[in-house]
């Protein structure tokens, strides 16, 4: 029972099961080898059991939408909804994040911020608590940084958008950046618009150096599209092109090693382009980023789905090669220091002793008669065990504190599945909390085996990544076809009944490849 996920858990496992039923059922089954993972990670210490690995990732593919005052995000997120949700204007038209999620109903909401900070299935869940971190008190105020948006915009299904505040923003500054990191580190892909009305980026100093230079060391930096947006009005120039060159140039000189760029104006607002050629060729440019920058995301769905069995594999593997030497490795330097210890205090007692017996026959005290089971020989003995297991515990507590603070825990975390960066904590778990798992008080020091680890849990294990591969397998089978050849042709596996509920990631059986 001690191992069994809190009830606080298993009703978002519940929630997370009915919405994948509803929206992916392909990543269904996905959970529950989340779960199996999470029994390891319980019997290891890796875990709470108010966590689960489940939760720790974002389940719904999200966009997010970054850029300075006036830069037109928001009319972009409306040409692409067909929807005109989000207000439009040269000023700052709105201070929050804005998350846009789907729904049936054809009218448009607004929800407040503590609908997203109470609800565990959105990205800013408990996000109060961050913006405490960075300025004490404002988390209260929630609905001053966040709200919710729906659309019926078929667009929008399977995804969630996120439209940010101006960049450049004075006020609330930290707190604004706290929340963009956040999304950042979840999103699938990041669009990070600039406005061509405003030909020097070295006025931007602050906003190149966080949208871009910190993306330069990132694992995921392929996510970021760079997108100059009203393009149009450099049509007027004498060389159009040296606008968007300079804007290269600047991202360039931040770093920028990876991730598109692209060059876009909304037609509908666009400044008029006098010369026919310069017209036509403006057109054409901006219909094929537009086209490139839809069919990102509308890949999203696939990318995020990937991106999560890949973390099932990551997990598994991140216990069995990194979680379990290194708990070993520590519980080795454990078991070395605490009979050190031991034999420094026995060391001392008898210093002490044979000082002592120049003044008095201190050796009479711990001299014991086992021929004679008298009383006083019974109580030194065991004032003497007593004595030494006392300091031996002492030792042991000691030092397992020591070696724990020594622990460095690998960042081994994807931040765009897990989201955040806490100190000790990896994808797979809090290896210094696996560690003084085994510290525990009752547990032999000889132990060589970390607690919860066994055959039975490498098994488990190597079922696991088994599963996510049959999962990519299958997934690879229903997104690309590399023979050319029609599903009727190739060899798969048998279809489901027509009358089954759902479609769900079952794991493909080899022999059927």
């Amino acid at each position: 029972m001690l191992n069994r996920p809190d009830k606080s858990i298993r009703d978002r496992l519940t929630k997370l099961e009915t919405h994948l039923n509803n929206e992916n059922p392909l990543l269904l089954d996905v959970v529950s080898r989340f779960k199996k993972l999470d029994t390891v990670a319980y019997k290891m210490g890796l875990l709470d059991t108010s966590e689960s690995y489940a939760t720790s990732i974002p389940w719904w593919p999200l966009v997010s939408v970054l850029g300075t005052f006036s830069a037109g995000k928001s009319s972009f997120i409306n040409n692409f909804l067909g929807d005109k949700l989000q207000l439009t204007g040269n000023q700052a038209v709105d201070d929050k994040f804005t998350v846009i999620t789907y729904s049936s109903s054809k009218e448009n909401r607004v929800l407040p911020g503590v609908a997203l900070n109470s609800d565990p299935r959105f990205p800013f869940y408990q996000m109060s608590d961050e913006i405490d971190k960075v300025a004490s008190g404002e988390g209260r105020r929630i609905d001053a940084y966040l709200q919710m948006k729906t659309s019926h915009s078929d667009k929008l299904s399977g995804k969630i958008i996120i439209d940010s505040p101006g960049f450049d923003a004075d006020e609330q500054r930290n707190a604004i950046l706290r929340l963009t990191d956040h999304i950042v580190d979840l999103s699938d892909l990041v669009l990070v618009f600039f406005d061509a009305r405003h030909p020097e980026p070295g006025a931007m100093h602050d906003t190149l150096d966080h949208l871009v230079g910190n993306t330069i060391n990132r694992s995921d930096s392929e996510k970021f599209l760079y997108i100059l947006n009203q393009i149009d009005t450099a049509a007027q120039e004498d060389n159009p092109e040296a606008v968007v060159a300079a804007w290269q140039r600047a991202l360039a000189a931040k770093g920028l090693t990876a991730g598109r760029f692209y060059s876009i104006y909304n037609k509908d607002v666009a400044v008029p382009i006098e010369d026919e050629a310069v017209r036509q060729r403006f057109e054409k440019k901006c219909e094929q980023d537009k086209a490139a920058i839809y069919e990102r995301i509308h890949q999203v769905e696939v990318e995020r789905s990937y991106r999560i069995v890949g973390a099932l594999q990551t997990i598994a593997n991140d216990i069995e090669n990194q979680v379990v030497p290194a708990v070993k490795t520590a519980m080795n330097k454990w078991l070395k220091m605490v009979l050190m210890l031991d034999a420094a205090a026995i060391g001392v007692f008898i210093v002490l002793l044979f000082a002592l017996s120049n003044v008095f026959d201190s050796w009479a005290l711990f001299s014991y008669d086992f021929t004679n089971a008298d009383i006083m020989s019974s109580i030194k003995l065991g004032l003497t065990i007593a004595g030494f297991s006392v300091v031996h515990f002492m030792a042991r507590a000691f030092a397992a504190r020591v070696i724990a603070k020594q622990i460095v825990t690998k960042i081994v975390v994807d931040k765009n599945l897990a989201g955040e960066h806490r100190e000790g904590k990896i994808l797979a778990g809090n290896i210094k909390k696996a560690f003084l798992k085994n510290t525990q008080l009752l547990r032999s020091i000889f132990r060589p085996m970390p607690v919860g680890w066994s055959m039975r849990s490498k098994r488990t294990l190597v079922q696991v990544t088994a599963d996510a591969c049959d999962f990519i397998q299958t997934m690879n089978d229903r997104y690309t076809r590399p023979s050319g050849a029609s599903p009727q042709q190739e060899d798969v596996a048998p279809q489901p009944a027509q009358s089954a509920p759902v479609e769900t990631l079952q794991p493909v059986k080899s022999e059927t490849h």
